[in-house]
């Protein structure tokens, strides 16, 4: 039975996060929102399993994944699950939960992401709070990338067992996930990562394997693979973009 992963249509957001992980894996995977609402999927397929009254593990949000009767949600805790299945997790069970806390810091960064252009609420549009955002994007572009990504970095030289793999000597979904962030931040913030080559080489060297993967490459070639726009998580607002 194919995995089912239900998130909004029209963007990559934090689905992306898992549907690379399937993708590298080749899974058979059903996105069920961008499914038609004659074949039982769509988005109002989703927000009936979130509004159920019935349906005793209801998730909060998605995106969350079914397998099946169990229902998984929350994306660092849907790759934990995946991983073995997927041969994207390390063998050893200890190192299983090392690569779980890198991706809940994965998940830290992400959240702060999103609040450079809704530093305020959510609730409000990105127009109703464009000074805070600026404001946010600022330090989020001095401050933050240089300590979450200057981590990643330090934990790729201290990983004694693989060039391009942050635990361990085969790819992880980790890995597929620092190459997604990677790819956001340059989508989102062009100016100020230009000398992110330079700064960070092994997460880079890490992220030009992982797009070297084969189902990555041809994924991320594919209409499967939604463009980044300003309805995700990277978004593009040239006015929080700056030299860094």
């Amino acid at each position: 039975m194919a995995y089912e992963l239900y998130y909004w249509d029209g963007l990559q957001g934090r689905g992306e996060f898992v549907r690379l992980a399937l993708e590298d894996a080749g899974a058979d995977y059903v996105d069920v929102s961008r499914g038609a609402k004659k074949d039982g999927q769509g988005t109002g397929a989703m927000l009936t399993i979130m509004n159920s009254k019935t349906e005793p593990h209801i998730p909060f949000a998605p995106p969350f994944l079914k397998d099946g009767e169990l229902i998984i949600p929350h994306v660092a805790n849907i790759l934990q699950y995946l991983g073995p299945k997927l041969r994207l997790a390390p063998k050893d069970e200890g190192l299983r939960y090392v690569a779980h806390g890198l991706q809940l810091t994965i998940t830290d960064m992400v959240c702060e992401v999103h609040d450079t252009h809704h530093p305020l609420a959510n609730s409000l549009y990105y127009e109703d709070q464009k000074d805070a955002a600026k404001k946010r994007a600022k330090d989020f572009i001095e401050n933050r990338v240089p300590k979450f990504i200057g981590y990643f970095e330090r934990v790729l030289a201290q990983n004694p067992h693989g060039d391009t793999q942050i635990i361990g000597n085969t790819t992880t979904y980790v890995d597929l996930s620092i190459f997604q962030v990677v790819e956001g931040l340059h989508y989102a913030f062009p100016r100020a990562m230009k000398k992110f080559g330079s700064l960070y080489p092994r997460v880079t060297a890490l992220h030009d394997a992982v797009l070297e993967r084969p189902n990555i490459a041809a994924y991320v070639d594919s209409e499967r693979r939604i463009p980044f726009n300003e309805s995700g998580i990277f978004r593009h607002y040239p006015e929080l973009d700056q030299d860094a």
